[in-house]
This record gives structure tokens, C-alpha cells and sequence, in this order.
């Protein structure tokens, strides 16, 4: 199960970075689910119709909110702990994947303002990379579904790494298959494992929430939180970071 999520609300604006202060972006990294994709809501219902189904419905919003942003094995683990070792993974990884197919049948929706986002980031020369806790079969497959796996030069998942999100080794790997320190990419995430990994690797990192809310120590940790891939564009916009790319290329 790739990372779930839960309502957030409408995450404020913040930056306390002046915007003549350049971040030097030479690259951007971004998570896949909840940030580029609207697939977080429809892990969370398929994970609480899996679970009741498999007889298991005490506080399972909660249960389901902790897994948001996290690899499948750890939220494996996460259900062993709680439930103990008889616990049937099998039986409830079938129910959810049935719900979840059931619903992406219908298609994969990007979330709102990613399109904007993408299109400003390439028109601008920005080279990009997903960063995903997802499996590599799952990532591509969903990439493709939304019309967007053209858009990057590379795809880390979670098969990439021994220890995923909220470890920064996939982000340590993003950079380096892109030829460019960490401290040089900009990550945009939507969840609090997802921004301690950015943040641990040296990223300058920004979260647009999707349904879990920023913990204290996300705040703490972004240089921006943002209500949606349009107010990155405009904070990007506002910084000057998307003449940056083009004054590179330009040389």
C-alpha cells in the first residue's frame, strides 16, 4: 500500500525565506501520490473498505493517516504491530487492491495546479525526478495512466533503496542520477515522512498537504508550505526562480 493520506484542510502560505534570497534550483524532485496525483484519498478508502472487510474497524482513520507517505512493507509492519502476527496481510492486500483497481478503472486524476506546475518547470529548462515511496511497477503504471511519464528524467522508488521515506536515500539518489548536489534541488512533497526525507537530504523543500495536516516539525523543516501546485508556481514565480533555469540554459 503506497502512502495514504487524510483531509489537511487548506495548509496557509508560509515562507519565512526572503524572496530576494536565490535557493540556486537547478533541479526539482517530486513526490508522486498526494502531490502530483490524487491517489492518497483512494488508498485511504480502499485500505478502511479492506480492513472492514477483513473484520477490522476500531479507529482504522487513524491507523490509515500513519501509514500516509510511507512504504508498503513498513505499513505492513505497522498492522502486524497492532493487529499481532496472525493478522491476514494476504487476505487484506487482495481486498484492497480490488477496491483500489476498481476505482483507478476510472482513471488517474493529477492534482489541482500540477499540470501548471509541470509545464512552467520544463518550459523553464528545469530538469525533474519523482521521488516516490511506490513500487517502480505501480509508479510507472500510474505515470503513464495520468499522461505524465514523459515529463521526467528519472523515476526513484522504493525498489531503488533499501530504506525508504522518511530516510533520505531516495532523494540522495535523486540528486546524484541527476548529476547535482541535494542542496541544488527544490522537493515538493504533501506528507510529513516525505518532508523528513527531502529535509535530511539537504533538499530545499516544500509541502503542499493533501489529507494528513503538517506536524510542528514539518513546518520546521520547509521552506514553504503551500495550499496547492498553483501557489508553488506563484511563489516560484514571485522568487524568480523560473527565469533562474532559462538564464542557465541560456549559457
Amino acid at each position: 500500500m503506497p502512502g495514504l493520506s487524510a483531509q489537511g484542510g487548506g495548509a496557509g502560505r508560509q515562507h519565512d525565506d526572503n524572496v530576494t534570497d536565490r535557493w540556486n534550483i537547478d533541479a526539482v524532485l517530486l513526490d508522486m501520490d498526494g502531490t502530483l496525483l490524487d491517489t492518497e484519498r483512494v488508498y485511504l478508502e480502499s485500505l478502511i473498505a479492506a480492513l472492514g472487510a477483513c473484520g477490522y474497524t476500531d479507529d482504522i482513520l487513524t491507523l490509515g493517516h500513519a501509514m500516509v507517505g510511507m512504504p508498503a512493507s513498513d505499513c505492513e509492519a505497522m498492522l502486524l504491530d497492532r493487529y499481532g502476527e496472525h493478522f491476514p496481510l494476504a487476505d487484506l492486500n487482495a481486498a484492497f487492491s480490488s477496491r483500489r483497481d476498481e476505482i483507478f478503472r476510472a482513471g488517474i486524476p493529477l492534482k489541482r495546479g500540477a499540470a501548471e506546475l509541470l509545464d512552467a518547470l520544463h518550459g523553464h529548462g528545469y530538469p525533474m525526478a519523482i521521488v516516490t515511496s511506490s513500487s517502480r511497477r505501480t509508479a510507472e503504471e500510474h505515470l503513464t495512466l495520468a499522461g505524465i511519464r514523459g515529463r521526467f528524467e528519472a523515476v526513484l522508488t522504493r525498489d531503488d533503496v533499501v530504506r525508504g521515506k522518511p530516510s533520505p536515500d531516495l532523494y540522495l539518489l535523486a540528486a546524484k542520477q541527476l548529476g547535482l548536489p541535494p542542496a541544488c534541488c527544490l522537493a515538493i512533497e504533501d506528507s510529513n515522512p516525505g518532508v523528513a526525507a527531502a529535509h535530511a537530504a539537504g533538499a530545499i523543500t516544500v509541502m503542499v498537504p493533501d489529507i494528513v495536516p503538517p506536524t510542528a516539525a514539518s513546518h520546521a523543516r520547509c521552506a514553504a508550505v503551500l495550499p496547492d501546485l498553483s501557489a508553488v508556481v506563484a511563489m516560484l514565480r514571485e522568487r524568480g526562480e523560473l527565469t533562474h533555469a532559462l538564464s542557465l540554459r541560456a549559457r
